[in-house]
């Protein structure tokens, strides 16, 4: 017998002909019907498969299809007995018999069951279905009713089901699909599914990612349109500037304005935030009070919560304070445990607000009504890090009062101190018991273990100790700071020696303090809080030479620990100017939850002699340097009020509401941790002759 495949060939809604292998065969398919006549009512556009041949060959419906009645969520109980037209992308379910399939019909908004029976919708869609490739995109007719009650899920679409009275196979997907979304026991590696993005987007989880985004960047434009604020667009092609962040460069073919130089390259600087535009703009008078959700661009090396383009929540606002006023009765109604001691108060209040306003929409937290508020010393000395997570303990202490005369004043000759960070043999640590053995640490701590039968002979053992004073007598009695520190029945010390003056965003006994955090986690002896801990930390140094990423720019000169439009604290104006520059606090402040930073802003230099000096004699920018801030000193000059503001980094917020460790997750296509674009092919070279046409040649050339 001859086997033949073919497949009803349709254009604009008719059926032309059967194709098979001997060419056009009007015979050869039983469901054919008569060339030149209307489709079936129960099958369009689909493949139709000769008894003897299974394969199909499938076309896209390019041809008007019905309107859809709902999303693939939207279906109630109180649909049931209605006619529906749904679309979406086919998910297979289970054959139950020759007459009955379940499948699944799913868009952005959920996923509906489809009952495909052979008695309803007749045996050809039925078959027909069967065979679509799995991805393709569909419209289904039919009518809703009821699952039975033990098959009702608490789902979109979970207590209803449709019966299928006809389909439409709209776009048949390839056969062949680098990996399947909905396939989580064989997820793909992250590289495949950045590569073909639009595929992984499919994916449940991605998809309520984005959901949400969209959901809480219009939560915080209503709760800040309702604070008065006004929201402003600035501009993203700039001039470069000594800021901090290393900046992408743009190349145009605009012509500089004088023609008696030569020609050479011009650039701009994609914007690394909207700052000194936010400066001006609250300058100006033209707004009081300003945000944007802003597209920040920063060359960058990559990291798991870093893209060379990011998204931040934007905030400027006049006349804010400059700290606690006497005469000031909101100051006088402050509780006594609030450290908050620089100015920013109306920005902490709007943040928090926000803040809130999430937590109650979006988890259905209620926060407290204020968050609670730590200097940088305080963060630094008791957990060793600017963004310390509140949800363990195990915190650091300094032991050098406690240390015999010589080795005090040891320390003190050297400006330095000596910590420990203990896990004790006590119930309360236990969960940190193995970790202890396991936990890698870095060169500059030395780890002690502490015998029950000799508990106070651990510091005489200190090879640290033998540093700092080689000639000292190791015969000390530390039986006192043994017992303080609850090691009498043993345990865990770990040494380690600092300046004392905090420096950077960690202490070498701070990342061990996380790190044992992280193994005791990763062997199941610790489980954090989901609780939110929100902590703000203030009163950080006004200036660093501790910030590895700003030494590209500074060369061994002062750089801004925040950015170089912070202002000092009014109690530390005299200690700048008298030179005294590491020990000026700024009005700088963090927004921390739960170890990650979450945002950040500071108040700013409202008067133009101050940030002048500023750049000329602590940063000592040179005059083409300064230049580049010719525009904000004037505006400074021309009565700007004072200021203040702040920025969410929005990516990182949501990789936090969404409970996703990598912001890529939150992201609709983002970059690797290497910052480049697997999708879009990202950056690229570019050809000889285009550069050209930017006064540019490649390298080697002339």
């Amino acid at each position: 017998m001859l086997r033949r495949k073919c497949a009803l060939v349709v254009r604009h809604g008719h059926i032309l002909s059967c194709r098979g292998r001997a060419g056009v065969l009007p015979f050869a398919c039983k469901a054919m019907v008569p060339q030149g006549s209307h489709p079936s009512a129960h099958i369009r556009a689909y493949g139709v498969n000769a008894p003897e041949d299974r394969t199909t060959t499938q076309v896209a419906h390019s041809a008007p299809f019905p309107r859809r009645t709902h999303t693939c969520g939207a279906l109630s109980a109180e649909d049931a007995e209605k006619p529906v037209v749904l679309v979406g992308w086919l998910v297979p379910k289970g054959k139950v018999s020759k007459k009955l399939s379940f499948f699944g019909i799913r868009d952005s908004y959920g996923t509906t069951q489809l009952v495909v029976d052979s008695r309803t919708c007749g045996p050809d869609v039925l078959v027909a279905m069967r065979e679509v490739p799995e991805e393709s995109t569909v419209l289904v007719e039919g009518v809703v009713r009821q699952r039975p009650e033990s098959q009702r899920r608490d789902v979109p679409a979970g207590h209803v089901e449709v019966v299928v009275k006809s389909f439409t196979l709209l776009n048949p997907a390839d056969r062949n699909l680098p990996f399947m979304p909905f396939d989580t026991q064989n997820l793909a590696n992250e590289d495949l599914r950045l590569r073909y993005r639009y595929l992984d987007l499919r994916r449940t989880e991605l998809t309520s990612n984005l959901k949400r985004r969209s959901d809480v960047a219009f939560l915080v434009r209503s709760t800040l349109h309702e604070q008065g604020f006004t929201e402003v667009e600035t501009p993203m092609l700039l001039n470069s500037t000594p800021e901090g962040a290393r900046e992408y460069l743009v190349p145009t073919r605009v012509k500089q304005s004088s023609s008696d130089t030569p020609s050479q390259p011009l650039f701009y600087a994609l914007s690394q935030s909207p700052q000194q535009p936010k400066q001006l703009l609250v300058a100006s008078g033209a707004v009081d009070r300003y945000f944007q959700l802003a597209r920040c661009f920063r060359d960058e090396d990559g990291r798991k919560d870093r893209q060379p383009e990011f998204t931040q929540v934007d905030l400027e606002m006049a006349w804010v304070s400059w700290g606690r006023h006497q005469a000031d009765g909101q100051a006088g109604s402050q509780k006594s445990t609030d450290l908050w001691r620089i100015g920013g108060h109306e920005v902490r209040e709007v943040v928090e607000t926000v803040i809130r306003r999430i937590w109650k929409q979006v988890e259905n937290v209620d926060l407290e009504e204020r968050f609670k508020v730590m200097t940088y010393n305080e963060a630094m000395a008791r957990y060793g890090s600017d963004k310390p997570d509140l949800r363990f303990g195990l915190e650091i202490e300094d032991i050098t009062s406690r240390l015999p005369k010589e080795l005090r004043s040891a320390l003190d000759a050297r400006g330095e101190i000596l910590e420990v960070l203990v896990v004790s043999a006590q119930p309360e640590d236990a969960s940190f018991a193995r970790a202890a053995y396991e936990v890698e640490y870095d060169k500059a701590v030395e780890r002690l273990q502490v015998d029950p039968a000799a508990p106070s002979e651990w510091l005489n053992r200190s090879r640290i100790v033998q540093d700092i004073l080689p000639s000292f007598d190791h015969g000390l009695d530390s039986a006192g700071l043994t017992s303080t520190l609850r090691l009498a029945e043993g345990g865990t010390v770990w040494l380690a020696r600092r300046p004392r003056g905090a420096e950077g965003g960690w202490t070498p006994l701070g990342r061990l303090r996380l790190a044992l955090s992280e193994t005791a986690q990763c062997n199941g002896d610790l489980v954090l809080s989901d609780e939110p801990k929100f902590l703000w930390v203030t009163e950080f140094p006004l200036f660093t030479r501790a910030d590895e990423d700003k030494e590209f720019l500074a060369h061994g000169r002062w750089s801004s620990s925040h950015h170089p439009f912070t202002a000092p604290m009014y109690e530390d104006i005299e200690k700048m100017y008298a030179g005294q520059v590491e020990e000026v606090r700024g009005q700088h402040y963090d927004l921390v939850l739960n170890g990650v930073e979450i945002g950040g802003g500071s108040v700013r230099v409202h008067d133009a002699a101050m940030q002048e000096y500023i750049f000329s004699k602590i940063l000592q920018l040179d005059d083409k340097e300064k230049s580049s801030f010719n525009h904000l000193l004037h505006a400074l000059r021309c009565g700007a009020p004072p200021h203040g503001g702040f920025a969410f980094g929005f990516d990182r917020l949501m990789a936090i509401l969404c409970k996703t460790t990598s912001i890529r997750d939150v992201i609709a296509f983002p970059k690797t941790a290497a910052g480049t674009d697997l999708l879009f092919k990202s950056p690229s070279p570019s050809t000889a002759e285009v550069l050209a046409q930017y006064a540019l040649q490649p390298l080697g050339q002339r």
